[in-house]
Order: structure tokens, then sequence, then C-alpha cells
């Protein structure tokens, strides 16, 4: 096994907190707190201060994230009660009181499902930048400006994501970018299962390796709300909980004081994670797994994120009066 510090992939700041909470190196300058409800729970990191984001590995900042299995059904209900949720924590991201424009951001490639969230989401948006002049009386106040842009990926179009964002930016002169993109998650049941949003920006591509220039108020200069959901998992992570269940069992059957007890014992997870990517190979340990159904589930998905945003935007419209625009 090589000697350099083994990163097991996740865009989930709860998912690194979760890790160092089992290390107990959880940082004064990291605060987690849980809500629940019967359809959600809802986990809130808060990064203090730069030890805080040192010891994460983040910026400073909050990062909500909404957790439920009900993300896997189509419970219409259930489904509304999330896209409502969401729109109260991207209102509380962002001063939206005081903002008369905001563009969102679909980042990802429209030709690979797994990273076609971000597009999907721009085209369910109730975009209002090229009409405000024309509203009637009666929606005054009831909608804000909003204009979308999917900009692809450099090997689409062989411009920086960041170029094209700022460029547009620098143009339309947004108060609040919101920027939608699909994440890797460290845990297979949260692939598809999670929301995560922030007011720290977002590095796209990070995820799986081909971290881009980030978005965020120190780059552009304005607020970024970043809003994701994992949709894949990286490879060897997938062994690597596979082993751990297995090696679990193993070590259950022989008994603590026998042999595999206590060298499974001693083996910590950096060292499990780069053993299975050392026996997988560089291809294979490369590869991103998502369930079969993406293609569903994304529409799904899709649908939730973008009834979240057109209603946190827009004061006036309900989940039913947004979707009578799609």
């Amino acid at each position: 096994m090589n000697n350099n510090k083994i990163t097991i992939r996740t865009d989930l700041a709860l998912e690194n907190c979760e890790m160092l909470k089992e290390e107990g190196t959880l940082s004064d300058g990291i605060k987690c707190r849980e809500d629940k409800t019967d359809i959600y729970k809802i986990t809130t990191v808060e990064i203090l201060n730069k030890t805080g984001s040192d010891a994460l590995g983040r910026p400073e900042g909050r990062y909500v994230t909404i957790e439920s299995n009900y993300l896997n059904f189509n419970d219409a209900t259930c489904l509304s009660s999330i896209a409502e949720k969401t729109a109260e924590i991207i209102g509380s991201l962002a001063d939206f009181e005081t903002a008369e424009s905001i563009l969102a951001v679909g980042l990802g490639n429209w030709n690979i499902t797994p990273d076609a969230l971000g597009p999907k989401v721009i085209d369910k948006l109730l975009v209002t930048r090229h009409i405000m002049d024309t509203v009637p009386e009666e929606l005054e106040g009831n909608v804000r400006s909003l204009s979308a842009l999917s900009p692809g990926v450099m090997g689409i179009t062989g411009i920086e994501t960041f170029e094209i964002i700022k460029g547009v930016a620098d143009k339309v002169k947004p108060d609040v970018i919101i920027a939608i993109d699909a994440l890797a998650a460290r845990n297979i049941s949260r692939v598809n299962t999670t929301i995560q949003l922030s007011d720290t920006g977002v590095a796209p591509g990070a995820g799986v390796g081909n971290k881009r220039c980030e978005l965020s108020r120190k780059t552009l200069g304005i607020p970024v709300i970043a809003i994701g959901v994992p949709t894949v998992v990286d490879a060897a992570t997938l062994v690597n909980d596979t082993m751990e269940k297995i090696l679990g069992q193993m070590a259950f059957h022989s008994g603590k004081g026998g042999a595999v007890y206590k060298m499974i014992e001693e083996m910590n997870d950096e060292d499990k994670y780069g053993l299975i990517c050392e026996m997988l190979g560089s291809q294979e340990a490369n590869m991103f797994v998502t369930p079969k159904e993406v293609d569903l589930v994304i529409e799904r998905l899709s649908g939730i994120i973008s009834d979240a945003v057109n209603i946190a935007v827009h004061p006036g419209f309900s989940i039913e009066d947004t979707r009578k625009y799609k």
C-alpha cells in the first residue's frame, strides 16, 4: 500500500462531520444539530471559524441537509412537504426580501443522467426576468426577476464553467445566485435520498475528483446558495461498505479473543479503504456507481428542487401555482 493519505470522497458536510465524530476529533469550531419529523430529518452543520473550516475541509458557513426515504417514492403529499421545507431553508440562506434579481444555474452534463440534475431543474423553473415589465398589477410583489442558465461542462463547451457564469452575472447583475448540482456521497443509503443546501457556494465536479473553479461570494462578489443531491457513490466506497459488513460478521463469529477479531480491530478506516483501492486497481477504483432507476429518480428530484426554488423566489406562488407554468 502507498503511504499517501486516503481521502474518502463525499460532498456532504454531514458525512465529513460524522467521520470526525467517529475519530473523536470534532472541533469546537463546528456545531451540529438535528431536527426530525415523520417525513424527514434535518441536520444543520455550522462551521464557525478557521479551526472548524480546516478540520472539516470546507469554507465557513451553514450546511443544511434534508434526509428522507420518501424521496425514493411518488408520495405527492410527502414530496410537497419536502419541497416546501427546502424552499423555507433556501429563504433562510439568503436575503430574498431585498433581492430584486436572482440567477439560477444548473451545473452538470445533461448527456449523463446522474449528472443532469442541475439542467433538469432549470427546465422546470418559472423564469420571469424577460417579462417583468409586463407583469399584471395583481401579481406585482408576488413575482421576482428570475433568470436561469445551464452552462454545460468544459468537455462540451471548451469553456470553464466559472467563466460563463461570471460573464452572465456581470451582465445580468443578480443579487443572489442559486447553483444546483449533482453530488457524491460516502454512504450509499444517502444516494438520491438527501438534499444539501449551503450558503458557501459550490466547486463543480469536486465530488468526482474533477474540481473546477469555485462559485462563491469570494469569486463572484455575489451570495451563492448551493443546492445538491448525491446521485453517485465511488466504487471503492461501495466495496468498503460491503467489506465492513463482512468483516464485522467475521469478527463477531470469531469471538473477541480471536486472532481475526484483533486484526480487524487494529485496522483503521483509511487502511481498509486504501487496501480496497489497491485490490480494485486504478481503473475500477475510479468508477462511480448510481442506482439503475436513476432516470426516474432524477426526474422526481428535479421536480422537488424546482418547486422549492420557484416558491422560495416567487413569494406569491404556491407549488400548485408554479406547476401550471412548467
